[in-house]
C-alpha cells in the first residue's frame, strides 16, 4: 500500500501507539488532541504481557520495564477469606509477569516514542465531528482531507456510539509515595461484600523520580460521589481503616479530598471498529469495567493490529476490514469476562459476593482455573499475537 496520510483524534495511550507504529511504517502522521498540553489521566495499571509485547514493537519496552514495577500476583480477601488469587506462574516458572506502570510514565514513553518516529502533534484541537477525510474541530476549523482518521479519543468520544450508562461502581483513584506492609509484587484488595472495595498496587516510577509509588483506589458509586465530597475526609479515612488498618500510610498522605480522582466507566462495544468516517481504537471501539484492568493492553493491541493491517494489505478496505477480523474475537471474549466477573467485586447485590467467597473461589484453585485465570489476566486468552503472526 501506497504511504497514508494519517490524522489520530486523541493523544492518549491508543493514539499515541497509533502514532509511533503508523509513522515507522511509512505513513504521515499527524495527531489532534483538545489539552494545550497533552498530558495522562489517571494512576496506574497493568501492562500485562501483551501489551508489553507491543511496546517492544515501539522500542519503549525496555525503558518501561525499568521504570514499571514487576506484578506477579493478583490478591484480593474479604475479611479472612481469600477470594482472590491469581498468580502468573500458574501459566509455568518462565512465564512473563505483568507490570505495575504509573500513567504518566507509560504516556511519557509513548509520547516520546511518536515523536521520535516524526509524528506531528497538533495540541489544542478539541476534535467534534469527522466527515469526509476531515476533522471539524470545537472552533469551527476543519481539518485538512486525510487518507485515513484515526479515533482514539476513548469512552465518550463525539466519533463514536456513547454508551447508554455509566456503570454502577466508579473508583476514587491516587497515586501515592509507596508505604506500608504490602506485597511489592501484587496487586492486593480487601472487599465488604462486593459492596466496598479497596486496592493498592505497586506502579514503579516516574522517568524523573527516585520515589517508588502506589496506586491507591477505592470503589464508589456515582450516586454516592457528591455525599462524599462533602463529608469531612477523616471520616472516609475511618471507613478504609475499618476495612483495611494496613492502608493508614498511604491515607496519610491523602490531606484534600482533590488529592483523589474519580474515575468513571462504561460498558459498550461497537459491532465493528469501522464508521462511516473514521476507524475506531481503544475504548472508543469497546470500553468496560478495569476490572480486569485490561484497558490500556487492549488499545496497545488494537494499534498493533491496525499497523499490521495498513502495512500487509494493498488498499485502505481490505487493510481495515482485516484489523477487524484480528481484533474482534479477542475483544468480544474480554467483554464477555469483564462483563460476568465485575458484579462479583463491585455490586450492591450480596449474592453476587456469595458466589464469589463460597463457590468461584474454591473453584478457581481447582485445575484448570489456575491456568486459565492467570491466561485470562496476562491477556493471553484468545491468543491475539499469534493471530496476528497467522495473518502474515
Amino acid at each position: 500500500m501506497k504511504p497514508l496520510n494519517i490524522a489520530i483524534a486523541g493523544c492518549g495511550v491508543a493514539g499515541l501507539a497509533c502514532a509511533a507504529l503508523l509513522r515507522e511504517r511509512g505513513a504521515k502522521v499527524v495527531v489532534y488532541d483538545k489539552l494545550s498540553a497533552p498530558q495522562p489521566l489517571g494512576s496506574g495499571l497493568i501492562l500485562q504481557p501483551v501489551g508489553l509485547h507491543v511496546l517492544d514493537a515501539i522500542g519503549a519496552g525496555a525503558r518501561m520495564r525499568e521504570l514499571g514495577a514487576p506484578i506477579k500476583r493478583l490478591f484480593g480477601k474479604s475479611g479472612r477469606r481469600v477470594v482472590l488469587d491469581v498468580k502468573y506462574g500458574a501459566l509455568g516458572a518462565n512465564a512473563p509477569a505483568g507490570l505495575g506502570v504509573h500513567r504518566g510514565a507509560l504516556f511519557e514513553l509513548l509520547y516520546e516514542a511518536a515523536q521520535r518516529a516524526g509524528a506531528e502533534i497538533e495540541p489544542g484541537r478539541e476534535v467534534m465531528s469527522a466527515a469526509d477525510g476531515r476533522l471539524t474541530f470545537a472552533d469551527g476549523a476543519a481539518s485538512t482531507r486525510f487518507d485515513l482518521l484515526i479515533d482514539a479519543l476513548g469512552t465518550r468520544s463525539p466519533l463514536s456510539e456513547l454508551p447508554k450508562q455509566n456503570l454502577p461502581f466508579g473508583a476514587l483513584w491516587a497515586s501515592l509515595d509507596w508505604s506500608g506492609p504490602f506485597d511489592g509484587a501484587a496487586l492486593e484488595q480487601r472487599y465488604e461484600a462486593a459492596r466496598k472495595m479497596v486496592g493498592v498496587m505497586p506502579i514503579g516510577r516516574l522517568a524523573n523520580r527516585d520515589q517508588q509509588q502506589a496506586a491507591f483506589f477505592w470503589s464508589l458509586k456515582h450516586t454516592e460521589h457528591d455525599a462524599w465530597r462533602a463529608q469531612p475526609l477523616e471520616a472516609w479515612k475511618e471507613e478504609v481503616l475499618k476495612l483495611w488498618p494496613d492502608t493508614a500510610p498511604l491515607l496519610a498522605q491523602i490531606e484534600r479530598h482533590d488529592d483523589l480522582v474519580f474515575a468513571a466507566y462504561a460498558h459498550r462495544t461497537l459491532r465493528e471498529p469501522l464508521s462511516r468516517h473514521c476507524v475506531h481504537v481503544g475504548d472508543s471501539w469497546h470500553c468496560t469495567s478495569p476490572q480486569l484492568g485490561q484497558g490500556a493492553n487492549m488499545a496497545l493491541l488494537d494499534a498493533f493490529a491496525l499497523a499490521e493491517a495498513l502495512e500487509r494489505q494493498s488498499n485502505l478496505e481490505a487493510a481495515l476490514a482485516e484489523y477487524a477480523r484480528l481484533r474482534l474475537w479477542h475483544i468480544r471474549l474480554y467483554q464477555l469476562a469483564s462483563w460476568a466477573f465485575t458484579p462479583a467485586y463491585q455490586s450492591e447485590r450480596t449474592a453476587f459476593a456469595m458466589l464469589r467467597d463460597f463457590v468461584m473461589s474454591p473453584l478457581s484453585r481447582l485445575p484448570p482455573a489456575p491456568q486459565i485465570l492467570a491466561a485470562l489476566v496476562a491477556g493471553q486468552l484468545g491468543a491475539p499475537l499469534s493471530a496476528m503472526k497467522r495473518a502474515r
